[in-house]
């Protein structure tokens, strides 16, 4: 176990920032174009999976009474996350619309790789200042998920997600075999209106209207249109466009993993609307070393579920016996599931062994299997 002491220092700290690495890159494709647009997607999925075999699994249990002022290297990354984005985004819009080199697959290519940047790095850290009490942090977070045009993601992830996982309310728990893109198209049909009905709710038992100022898709649409007014400014509407697709390619690797990350996994129903609670063995667990420096031990999914305020250098990992485990981490189960094929031969067996170990009295997954157990009681 890792003392405060031992987690204090840099080099404890600094493997988190192996996201830095991605900025040259970026750099690289739009200068040069041609076969350096694969650099992006090579290094963040393929690299990191690679040194994730070579250097393996960290299993080691930093102590969760580690205080916050020990931390401050792992959230000075995520804090200046922000700007260093923003430049990437707009920089990249900037170069494209005043360069005549790189053709329109190549610029699609380029702005695949600014949505590696927003997607896989910038809403993972989104993800972890949002869930921090102090208010910079949920700002910066706000700010994050504007530049991707998915501001309603706060509401759905702490209001449904946290609440709900694991239950049909919850449109973010992949079902058993529901092939990602199937998956996708649900998911970015359904989140916006469910994250409304969220606040909607929350609103009403505070005794206000959907409208009132405390609704936080005013400031939601007001910074989503102030990120677009920027690219215009850059841009133009060619600036527009390219900053569009940069944020549909980070809103599909969101949902690359967020896929991967229950995919299969339902709590127990237990009648008139209830559910069993939340626990580790609600989330695929993966720790392996170099994926989880990358994403900020994201892949600790199982421990963010059951403590969700715990700060990222403190989550902790489960053996098989308390979570069910991934082969491989975040960046290499996102590539398999692309093929839904050789994602259910490789993950169907994993959740019925699952359903084996942990819920032996079910004889009948039909229900869970097509999302039609019972809404949880006082979620819509």
């Amino acid at each position: 176990m890792s003392t405060p002491e031992e987690i204090r220092r840099p080099s404890h700290a600094l493997p988190f920032w192996l996201s830095l690495a991605t900025i040259p890159f970026v750099a690289i494709e739009a200068w040069f174009g041609g076969w350096t647009l694969i650099l992006l997607p090579l290094f963040a999925w393929w690299v990191v999976t690679g040194i994730d075999q070579i250097v393996g699994r960290n299993t080691d249990q930093p102590d969760v009474e580690t205080p916050d002022e020990a931390l401050f290297l792992y959230r000075l990354i995520t804090m200046i996350w922000l700007p260093i984005q923003i430049v990437v985004i707009y920089g990249t819009i900037w170069w494209v619309v005043r360069s005549d080199h790189l053709n329109a697959l190549e610029i699609a290519a380029l702005m695949f790789g600014v949505g590696v940047i927003s997607g896989t790095i910038g809403i993972v850290y989104a993800h972890e200042l949002l869930h921090q009490k102090n208010r910079l942090e949920r700002w910066l977070g706000d700010l994050l998920l504007a530049t991707v045009l998915y501001s309603h993601f706060r509401t759905e992830h702490l209001l449904v997600h946290h609440l709900w996982v694991g239950t049909p309310r919850d449109a973010v728990t992949a079902r058993y075999n529901e092939g990602f893109h199937r998956f996708f198209l649900r998911v970015l049909r359904e989140c916006p209106a469910s994250a409304w009905t969220a606040e909607r709710l929350m609103l009403k038992r505070a005794g206000r209207p959907v409208w009132h100022r405390s609704n936080p898709f005013w400031r939601y649409a007001a910074l989503q249109a102030l990120a677009l007014l920027a690219a215009w400014l850059v841009g133009g509407w060619a600036g527009i466009g390219l900053f569009a697709l940069q944020a549909f390619f980070a809103v599909w690797q969101l949902e690359l993993t967020n896929y991967v990350e229950h995919y299969g996994l339902t709590r127990l129903y237990k009648g008139e609307g209830r559910y069993e609670p939340v626990r580790p063995h609600h989330s695929w667990n993966a720790d392996f070393a170099a994926s989880n420096w990358l994403l900020i031990n994201l892949q600790r999914h199982s421990d963010h579920h059951y403590k969700p305020d715990r700060r990222f250098p403190l989550l902790q990992t489960y053996e098989a016996d308390e979570a069910p485990q991934l082969p491989f981490g975040y960046p290499a189960m996102a590539a398999m599931a692309m093929v839904p094929p050789l994602w259910r031969r490789r993950m169907n067996p994993r959740v019925r062994a699952w359903r084996a170990k942990f819920y032996p009295q079910v004889t009948d997954w039909t229900p869970y299997n097509n999302g039609k157990t019972e809404m949880p009681r006082g979620s819509v």
